[in-house]
């Protein structure tokens, strides 16, 4: 039985499943009001009060009816008790009824009509809202009887009230989040999984909830290994050209060895062939700066940067470090060194000079490139980081590439889960900042 209860559930749609919520939903609040309204009716009505006090009063004033005039203020305090005191007033000292008890003196009319008789009323005593009631009423002779009753039961029946009131809708808010989280969660790892599409190894989501949304997971998987196999066929198809074409490249330069060709022609070809063959490595290192086949491992990023400025400091070039001696992070080596080697290269070709900062940020690491170039235009920043674009407006085409560099130092970084973030300075020349995470302590 229970197991076709499951199975029925799970061939229910998600309009469906909408439904039964809001159909449950309805039930428990009819049921709730049903029990509200018998409580509020019964508040109001306050049938224990009205019996109370119409009983006293009867019988007081009976009594005292045929009780002589100096007797009646000893009879009258005898007559109270704790929660009913009763005493004497003149006609001139009496308190008119309160609107809101209209409705308690007419159930304590109904229940002992010679009260009427007496024009008895009734009014709140004490704090508003305690439920303390006082009144009067007049004797045969026109004396009148004062009395007053704790009515303590009329609160207690208030503050149920309200806990009435506001139970159940804890309680429908609680159902109906608990519903609604277990109906979506299955919609919740089909987010999830979207925003990993296409940045690794296919994961797929396994197929929960509604058949509307079991379909869509279904093609959500066909479809990550579609991609995944895509991306595979295009990676191995760049790195099998460039393979390929380095070896006529090599070819060409050992017959540039002829010593008929002219030197200025040999000069040129052996210009262009070394151009073609930064191109191939350009692509090469492009497609492969992910590096998500290769482990990633603990790497000091600080030594890595301190490194890089020396060896450009050994070739001439302007460049300094400064900031900590020592930082580690968990990155893929190959491709971190790759794209702070690209920023360096940069920052000293357009520049003329390179200065790199290593510090702690937080819970992150931070490498800072800056340079006194002409920077990029604020419109071009973006198009700076997609990959085949050059910024001949900003920078001059007087290097081999293809727009590449940056491009392969954003993929690199996105890899690690970290940013890069390029600006202009204000006293001139590009900042950028690449930001990693530290890993857990």
């Amino acid at each position: 039985m229970g197991g076709r209860i499951v199975a029925l559930v799970r061939r229910l749609g998600l309009p469906e499943r909408l439904l039964a919520v809001l159909i449950l939903v309805l039930i428990v609040d009819f049921a709730a009001s049903s029990f509200l309204f018998e409580r509020v009716s019964a508040f109001e009505l306050r049938r224990d009060d009205a019996e109370r006090i119409a009983e006293n009063v009867v019988l007081a004033t009976r009594t005292l009816e045929r009780t002589p005039k100096p007797e009646r203020l000893h009879v009258a305090e005898t007559l109270s008790t704790g929660r009913f005191r009763m005493s004497l007033a003149r006609p001139e000292e009496r308190e008119r009824g309160s609107l809101g008890l209209a409705n308690l003196r007419a159930q304590v009319v109904e229940i002992e009509p010679e009260l009427a008789l007496g024009d008895i009323e009734l009014h709140l005593e004490g704090i508003p809202g305690r439920g303390n009631i006082g009144g009067s009423i007049r004797l045969a002779d026109r004396s009148v009887l004062r009395f007053h009753t704790h009515a303590n039961a009329a609160w207690k029946l208030t503050v149920g009230r309200v806990i009435s009131l506001v139970l159940p809708t804890l309680l429908l808010i609680a159902l109906g989040w608990v519903l609604l989280r277990a109906t979506l969660k299955p919609l919740r790892s089909l987010i999830g999984a979207t925003r990993q599409l296409g940045a690794g190894p296919p994961d797929p989501v396994p197929e929960r909830g509604p058949d509307e949304l079991r379909s869509l997971i279904r093609a959500l998987n066909e479809m990550q290994e579609r991609i995944h196999h895509s991306l595979a066929d295009r990676t191995q198809t760049m790195l099998a050209i460039g393979h390929d074409l380095k070896t006529p490249l090599s070819r060409m330069r050992l017959r540039l060895d002829d010593e008929s060709i002219e030197p200025e022609v040999r000069d040129g070809l052996n210009h262009d062939i070394d151009e073609m063959r930064m191109l191939l490595e350009s692509i090469q290192a492009y497609v492969e700066s992910d590096g998500r086949s290769i482990q990633a491992e603990r790497i000091d990023v600080a030594v890595m940067a301190e490194t890089l400025v020396d060896a450009a400091s050994d070739h001439g070039a302007l460049a300094r470090y400064s900031g900590l001696s020592s930082l580690e992070i968990v990155a893929r080596p190959v491709a971190i060194r790759r794209a702070l080697s690209n920023l360096i290269e940069n920052a000293i070709h357009y520049g003329g000079n390179v200065h790199v900062r290593v510090a702690r940020d937080g819970g992150g690491a931070e490498i800072v490139i800056e340079d006194d170039g002409p920077g990029i235009p604020e419109d071009r920043v973006a198009d700076a980081l997609q990959p085949f674009v050059r910024l001949d407006t900003a920078r001059t085409r007087d290097t081999a590439g293809m727009g590449l560099g940056l491009a392969i130092v954003r993929k690199a970084v996105r890899a690690e889960n970290g940013t890069l973030d390029l600006r202009n300075r204000l006293e001139g020349g590009l900042r950028a900042t690449i930001r990693l995470p530290l890993p857990p302590t």
